[in-house]
């Protein structure tokens, strides 16, 4: 028997109890005769005394930092209790002990606060997972994939396994390919998402599935994508998108009790995309703090329901306003004493290529009820009142304004406004607020190809009284100046995205589950019937056999893990992660095969320069 119990389990209870124990030397600590060593496994650490008669053994075997050391003795009470670790209350007398294996000097210090960077700990990361703040990611992403399958098990779902090697379809990223030896020239993709096959589970009968599943996209990499990553994938039949929406909100509050220990009772606050994009610039907003644009000017297809209010910085010969496309501003509380240094350091901040404007207009609220712009000799104080009011500054706040193209203007202003509120410390790791974003566009209008794509993917279902106009128009775009006015501009798609702390943490919709319906969709993307034919033709099929009405929804387990967890990295919770250039350190991939392959799967390799 290598051990009788671990490394975390022991406590006052045991004194006077013979123990094995085994794990890793953590440190060795000599005082004169005696010798106090930290052994660590994946449950804790056990502090273990060698007392003065094992002293002339650890000359002859000393002990190294990672050693695997086996030790017996009995548990005694300590003079010196550590309050930090569960087991400080009690140590080992060590009677006797063996080292099991020896270690060479780790590259890096085995602990929390490790001398030991990223490049490193992932060239090294056996050695890395030993650390007890990554082994804390780990344990967390179980215990999210326990409370996952707990409660879907519960409720119904059956976790079903879905190929791996498959066709390659177009759903929006690129493919990893396969080549197959034993069908020279063609080659399988890794999935996406198992998107078709769920669909054709439901087309089988099988009405609640679920997979926790790895998916494949071959894109660029940020902290937040993997080239593989792990969805928990689910599907129902004969639901409505309100069945889907109130089952899985209380999957992702089920998690934060399960996990957490947070019970989340409030309800889950519902958004329209326009909304989210009109209050927010984004479709993933968080909602945990204020500073809403203020949409001072925007192009009138944008937002055609809502009001205009260019009136407050129109006729003032302002050209940086008058020429542009979008004005948008937000309060920002309490920071009107910000002095010119902090408002130049935003200015620059803008100017940066990854937010990509030309400058920043700002307008102090100050306390005594007057307004200081950087625009003061084209503003009179009234029109800066109006401007701070309309934005909802109260005095004290500070308003930036931005200025520019649509989508960028938008875009910038949402970094803006995220990036004030980490400053600010508006955006707690440990406060969670829920977000279902609803009713986006169906379609988006690629201009450099003057034809539709699927926002979401092509198997997305319109609102039910937006199929009309699907089936009845043509989805060709005679003049790409005139695509607003396409009766398709205006479709919503029946889908849904939920929002965790301003990050998307999951997405679906209400499938297509009729062919004719499909057909038209797959026509809108430009396919023809030969090519529909060619790439789908098995799902076009399987809806002529009685395919139910059905939708579903997948969330990203590795983002969800790391929001719960505090980390901007889905990689602190992956126990094998790639790095941003898509390589495993460690193993040294991707990498070269031998000739003996190339010639059995009969391909030749020609790189071009």
């Amino acid at each position: 028997m290598y051990r009788s119990h671990t490394c975390g389990e022991l406590r006052l209870a045991d004194v006077n109890k013979a123990v094995t124990l085994a794990g890793w030397v953590q440190t060795v600590r000599k005082f004169g005769s005696i010798t106090f060593v930290d052994l660590r496994d994946r449950y804790g650490i056990t502090q273990l005394l060698f007392s003065e008669n094992l002293n002339a053994q650890l000359d002859a075997s000393p002990l190294g930092r990672e050693y695997v050391l086996q030790v017996k003795g009995k548990v005694n009470e300590r003079s010196n209790k550590n309050a930090n670790i569960p087991t400080g209350e009690v140590e080992i007398l060590v009677s006797e002990f063996a080292i099991l294996n020896k270690a060479a000097t780790p590259p890096f210090t085995i602990q929390d606060d490790t001398d030991g960077g990223d490049d490193l700990r992932m060239k090294y990361r056996y050695l890395d997972l030993r650390r007890n703040i990554v082994k804390k990611n780990i344990e967390l992403r179980y215990a999210v994939s326990r409370s996952t399958r707990n409660y879907l098990h519960e409720n119904g779902f059956m976790d079903i396994e879905t190929p791996f090697l498959i066709k390659s379809t177009p759903e929006g990223a690129r493919d990893f390919v396969v080549p197959s030896r034993m069908n020279p020239g063609q080659f399988y993709a890794l999935p996406q998402s198992p998107q078709t096959f769920k669909q054709l589970l439901m087309v089988s009968g099988y009405d609640r599935y679920y997979q926790i599943v790895k998916c494949f996209r071959d894109e660029d990499l940020r902290a937040d994508r993997q080239p593989e990553f792990t969805q928990i994938d689910c599907e129902m039949s004969f639901v409505e998108q309100e069945d889907i929406l109130n089952m899985f909100e209380e999957l992702v509050k089920r998690i934060f009790k399960d996990v957490k220990n947070i019970d989340y009772t409030e309800k889950v606050e519902r958004m329209t995309w326009e909304e989210a994009m009109w209050r927010y610039g984004n479709d993933k907003p968080d909602i945990r703090f204020g500073m809403q644009l203020c949409n001072l000017k925007f192009p009138a297809h944008t937002f055609p329901s809502k009001p205009s209010l260019s009136h407050l910085i129109d006729g003032a010969s302002f050209q940086v306003f008058d020429t542009a496309e979008t004005v948008t501003a937000i309060a920002v509380p309490g920071c009107a004493e910000y002095t010119r240094k902090q408002t130049d350091e935003l200015t620059e901040w803008v100017k940066r290529p990854q937010i990509g404007m030309k400058g920043l207009v700002f307008i102090k609220c100050n306390a005594d009820g007057t307004y200081k712009s950087s625009v003061d000799k084209f503003y009179s104080e009234d029109k800066l009142k109006a401007i701070a009011d309309a934005a909802g500054a109260k005095a004290g706040d500070l308003v930036l304004i931005l200025a520019g193209a649509e989508e960028r203007t938008r875009k910038a202003t949402s970094e803006l406004r995220l990036e004030l509120g980490e400053r600010l410390g508006l955006r707690k790791p440990d406060e969670f607020k829920l977000l279902w974003v609803l009713d986006f566009p169906l379609f988006e209008y690629a201009e450099e190809e003057n034809r539709w794509v699927a926002r979401h993917h092509p198997f997305t279902s319109p609102k039910p009284d937006h199929i009309p106009v699907m089936i009845n128009n043509n989805p060709v775009i005679e003049n790409a100046a005139e695509y607003l006015k396409h009766p398709y501009a205006g479709i919503k798609a029946n889908a849904y995205d939920m929002v965790l702390n301003g990050n998307e943490i999951g997405g679906g919709s209400i499938r297509i589950f009729q062919r004719e319906l499909q057909e038209k969709m797959f026509e809108a993307l430009g396919m023809d019937k030969e090519e529909q034919l060619h790439k789908f033709g098995f799902l076009l099929g399987a809806f002529e056999y009685g395919a139910p009405p059905h939708g579903g929804l997948a969330f990203g387990f590795d983002r969800l893990c790391a929001i719960i967890g505090g980390s901007e990295s889905i990689r602190d919770f992956i126990a094998f992660p790639k790095n941003n250039s898509g390589r495993d350190v460690m193993l040294d991939a991707p990498g070269p095969i031998d000739a003996k392959q190339f010639d059995e799967l009969q391909i030749q390799l020609n790189l071009k320069a």
